[in-house]
């Protein structure tokens, strides 16, 4: 493999990591791994949802704009 498509794996997988782009499959690999390969999980939505909730909820998490 070339260094510049290391590289650019690199880059793309730091930048999924920074903006939480990969928190849903990080989800569903640890429901996977502890509930089954058989257990529910929510849609990517209805995750993303759940999290947003999360967040305007608890004001320690961050800050609101409105």
């Amino acid at each position: 493999m070339s260094a510049l498509r290391r590289a650019g794996r690199w880059v793309r997988w730091y930048v999924r990591e920074f903006t939480d782009e990969s928190a849903y499959e990080r989800y569903v690999a640890h429901v996977r791994q502890h509930e089954g390969p058989s257990a529910p999980v929510p849609s990517r939505r209805e995750f993303e949802r759940t999290r947003a909730d999360a967040r305007e909820g608890d004001p320690r998490e961050g800050f609101r704009c409105c």
